[in-house]
C-alpha cells in the first residue's frame, strides 16, 4: 500500500470513528417487514465499521426500550394497521439529540419519527438524510386514501428535500422521484446473503409434504400477504395454470397479513399457505421451489426477488421499473400489470420448459452473488462520511 492511499484510508476510518447516526424510522426489529430487517442491518453494519448508532422508534409489545433504541408510544395506522404512528414532542427530540450528540440524522419514514427528526435536526444544524422505502402515493390506492393521493407527491417532495441525500433503492425509483422535482437522489441498494439463500437448501422431503412430484412444477410467492403486492392477479392467473396443466404444476405461499382471508379464498384449490417461514425453513422452501412469483407493483426493491435468485429460482415478476431492473440480468421474464391471463401464459411457458428455467436460474444465482450485503454497506458508509465532510466545510 502507498503512503497516499494508506492516508486516504486512516481518514476514512477516521470519518467512520465520529460517525454518530441518529436513525429515525417507523418501522423498526421485532416488526417483520423488509424495511425493519434492512434497517437492522444497517444498524449492524454502520457498528461493524466502527460508528455508534442510536434508533429512535414506535413503541412495539415485542421490543423494549434500550439505551441504543429508543422507542416513543405509538398506535396503529387506521388504514394500516402494521404500521405504527408515533409523533414526538419536538422539545424531548431536540433534547434527546442535543445530549447524545449525532453527527448524521437519518430519517427512514416519512411521519411520526422521520417528522420529528427532520425538524430537530434542522433545528440544532446536524446533516440530515432522507431514504425512500414505499411507495407511499401508490400504497394510498388500496388502503382507503384515494383522496390523499392528489397531495401525497407534494408532500413527500417537500419532506425528502429538506435533507442533503434522498437514498434510493433502485434507479428506476431515482428517475421517478427526479421526474416529481425530488433533489439530491443517491443510490442505496440492497443486499443478499448467499450462504443462507442457496440451491444447496432444496428439500425433496419437503417437497414430499407439498404433494410436489419429482416432475412437477411448484410455483411459490414469499412476502407480506397484502392487497397493494397484486396477490389477486397472481391467484386469479393461477387458476388459469391450473386449468392448463393440472397436475404438473402446485401453488405455495409463506407470508401473513391482513389480505391471507381473502388469499385464501382467491387461490386455487390444492394451493398450500405455510404462514410466516424465517431461517432455514425459509430457505428450504425458496430452494425446493421451481418458479417464482412477484406480481407487486408498488414495491420499490423486492428484496425477495434477491433471495429467490440466490435460491435458484426463476422469476415472473410485473413489467414494472424496480422489477424490470432488477431483472435486466435474463433472471426472469415480466408480465404486463395487472393482467393475470398474461401471469399465466408466463407461468405455463416456464413449467414447460426446464432448458429455459435452468438458464435463467444460473443467471440469478449470479446476479445474487454479486449484490453482497458488504458491498452495499460500504458504499452507504463511505457516502454518510462523505455528507459530514462537506456539513463540515460548509
Amino acid at each position: 500500500m502507498t503512503m497516499a492511499l494508506k492516508r486516504l484510508v486512516d481518514a476514512r476510518h477516521a470519518d467512520v470513528a465520529t460517525l454518530r447516526l441518529a436513525l429515525f424510522t417507523d418501522s423498526f426489529v421485532p416488526q417483520l417487514n423488509g424495511v425493519a430487517l434492512v434497517l437492522e442491518r444497517l444498524v449492524e453494519a454502520v457498528r461493524a465499521r466502527g460508528a455508534t448508532v442510536r434508533v429512535y422508534t414506535t413503541s412495539d409489545p415485542a421490543g423494549a426500550e434500550a439505551d441504543d433504541v429508543r422507542r416513543w408510544p405509538s398506535l396503529a395506522f387506521w388504514a394500516y394497521p402494521e404500521h405504527r404512528l408515533a409523533l414526538p414532542t419536538q422539545p424531548r427530540v431536540r433534547r434527546e439529540l442535543r445530549a447524545w450528540k449525532p453527527t448524521l440524522v437519518h430519517a427512514a419514514s416519512p411521519f411520526g419519527m422521520g417528522l420529528a427528526a427532520r425538524a430537530a435536526a434542522r433545528a440544532l444544524h446536524v446533516p440530515f438524510v432522507t431514504s425512500y422505502h414505499t411507495n407511499w402515493s401508490a400504497y394510498s390506492r388500496f388502503y382507503r386514501m384515494g383522496a390523499l393521493q392528489g397531495i401525497a407527491w407534494q408532500y413527500l417532495r417537500w419532506f425528502h428535500n429538506g435533507g442533503v441525500r434522498t437514498y434510493c433503492p433502485t434507479r428506476a425509483i431515482e428517475r421517478e422521484l427526479a421526474a416529481r422535482g425530488f433533489r439530491h437522489m443517491a443510490h442505496w441498494s440492497h443486499g443478499v446473503d448467499s450462504a443462507q439463500f442457496s440451491p444447496s437448501f432444496r428439500s425433496p422431503a419437503l417437497r414430499r409434504r407439498l404433494g410436489v412430484s419429482d416432475d412437477a412444477v411448484l410455483v411459490i410467492y414469499v412476502g407480506r400477504l397484502g392487497a397493494e403486492k397484486g396477490l389477486a392477479v397472481a391467484l386469479d392467473g393461477m387458476r388459469n395454470v391450473m386449468r392448463g396443466a393440472p397436475g404438473r404444476v402446485r401453488c405455495a405461499i409463506a407470508g401473513d397479513g391482513p389480505y391471507e382471508a381473502e388469499c385464501r379464498r382467491l387461490a386455487p384449490a390444492g394451493t398450500v399457505f405455510m404462514g410466516r417461514l424465517t431461517g432455514r425453513a425459509l430457505s428450504e422452501f425458496y430452494a425446493s421451489a421451481d418458479v417464482f412469483v412477484f406480481p407487486s407493483t408498488t414495491d420499490t426493491f423486492g428484496i425477495v426477488l434477491l433471495e429467490a435468485m440466490a435460491s435458484g429460482l426463476p422469476v415472473v415478476g410485473a413489467d414494472v421499473g424496480p422489477t424490470r431492473e432488477l431483472l435486466a440480468e435474463h433472471t426472469g421474464v415480466t408480465f404486463p400489470p395487472d393482467d393475470a391471463s398474461a401471469f399465466a401464459a408466463r407461468v405455463l411457458e416456464l413449467a414447460a420448459n426446464p432448458e429455459r428455467r435452468a438458464v435463467l436460474a444460473r443467471n440469478g444465482i449470479a446476479f445474487a452473488r454479486r449484490c453482497t450485503w458488504d458491498r452495499v454497506w460500504d458504499g452507504l458508509v463511505d457516502d454518510y462520511c462523505a455528507v459530514m465532510a462537506d456539513a463540515a466545510r460548509r
